[in-house]
């Protein structure tokens, strides 16, 4: 389906074009006429589906098509994390460029002269807010803030904010706002929370569900079997031998990102880190030279595993294997975005063999193992009394 035939605004058009968009994706098919006919909706899809301008697209035909108080606070997108506000005010600013219609991202970690930005715009009116959860409540909570004008909210991500403990922020928002709104949630996963949630929210929402969570068919998924004291000279190998462009590396805590990006660094490697310890600013250059190429390699936490949205990611490659097997959707889910290929490599050591269990049990099929080059020496035995088969998912081989 293409853009061109949801009737949408020509002001609205132009930002499409311009954006590059041509044909729609099955999200985008499903949510857009839904949205625009006026029903809440709650969505399951998975990284990577173009959701983002799923829900910007019909909330900005909504505000072009119906008059609306440009002194009042019209749409709300509540998101878990800094990165995705910004990334999605991004995202905006481009579509929305012909069209007249403001923002702003609200989100924490910044300064006294960023909240005080805030204020000014949410007292003046802005037409959509996106913020996270702490950071509105805490404006809310000051009292200026006037939510009689709003008709439109946006849950983006909700399992995620639930994974975070922001359920209960996120009833309180929703008791300042009017009654009387449209609402739409996303979420990769439907767990029974997040029903519930949906409930105090949404008016008999249609569901749209896109995808089951599983990484994207064209991702070309592998794994070694190391012990730790191999993960670094292996890491090193695949860097120096593959000629990739761009490179993420999931570490599973914020001293291991910053211990292997001094290593590299050191190495002579171009890359940048991101991790909870650095200043927003910082962490905002880093995603800016990541995406222009000045950085070949970004190595973070969990932090960015959703809502980045690059689309040109060669290749994810968990440093440690995820806690969590969703986690494992959402990292690899980084990259072959907006239909290209891409690969996913995991260092699975013998300590992280029953997570990395729980994963395939996710999938539904086994990865492919990878034999480690013959200078490392061997790795752990971990095929050992398990039904697991290294051929049982054929990938083409990435290179």
């Amino acid at each position: 389906m293409e853009f061109t035939e949801f009737g949408l605004d020509d002001q609205l058009m132009q930002g499409i074009e311009a954006m590059g968009y041509k044909t729609a994706t099955p999200v985008q098919e499903q949510v857009i006429p839904a949205f625009l006919a006026g029903k809440d909706v709650i969505a399951a899809a998975q990284t990577g589906t173009g959701k983002t301008a799923a829900f910007l697209l019909p909330l900005m035909q909504q505000l072009i098509t119906h008059p609306h108080d440009t002194h009042k606070i019209n749409a709300i997108v509540i998101v878990p994390t800094r990165e995705l506000a910004l990334q999605i005010n991004q995202s905006l600013d481009g579509l929305s460029y012909f069209t007249g219609i403001s923002s702003i991202a609200v989100y924490g970690g910044g300064g006294g002269e960023l909240f005080a930005a805030e204020k000014k715009a949410l007292t003046k009116g802005v037409d959509i807010v996106i913020c996270t959860p702490g950071r509105m409540i805490s404006h809310l909570n000051m009292g200026y803030i006037k939510c009689d004008g709003l008709r439109y909210i946006i849950l983006d991500e909700a399992d995620r904010m639930l994974d975070m403990g922001f359920v209960d922020d996120i009833v309180k928002i929703i008791s300042f706002l009017p009654k009387e709104r449209q609402a739409l949630m996303f979420s990769a996963t439907m767990p029974p929370e997040i029903r519930k949630l949906a409930h105090t929210i949404l008016r008999n929402p249609l569901e749209v569900n896109i995808a089951i969570s599983k990484p994207p068919e064209q991702i070309d998924q592998s794994v070694y079997h190391v012990f730790e004291n191999q993960k670094l000279k292996l890491l090193s190998t695949i860097l120096t031998s593959r000629n990739l462009e761009s490179i993420l590396i999931f570490c599973g805590s914020k001293q291991g990102v910053k211990d292997l990006h001094q290593t590299l660094r050191k190495a002579g490697f171009p890359i940048g880190q991101i991790q909870s310890d650095l200043e927003q600013q910082q962490r905002e250059q880093v995603l800016l030279d990541f995406k222009n190429k000045k950085l070949k390699i970004l190595v973070a936490t969990n932090i960015i595993s959703r809502g980045i949205h690059i689309d040109d990611i060669s290749l994810v490659l968990n440093y440690d294997v995820p806690q969590d097997a969703e986690e494992y959707v959402h990292r690899v889910g980084r990259t072959a975005r907006a239909a290209t290929t891409g690969a996913a490599i995991t260092f699975v050591s013998d300590q992280d063999k029953h997570r990395f269990d729980r994963i395939e049990k996710l999938l539904g099929y086994a990865v492919r193992i990878e034999p480690l080059p013959e200078e490392l020496g061997p790795g752990p035995d971990m095929t050992q009394n398990t039904k697991r088969s290294p051929g049982k998912k054929k990938y083409k081989k990435f290179k």
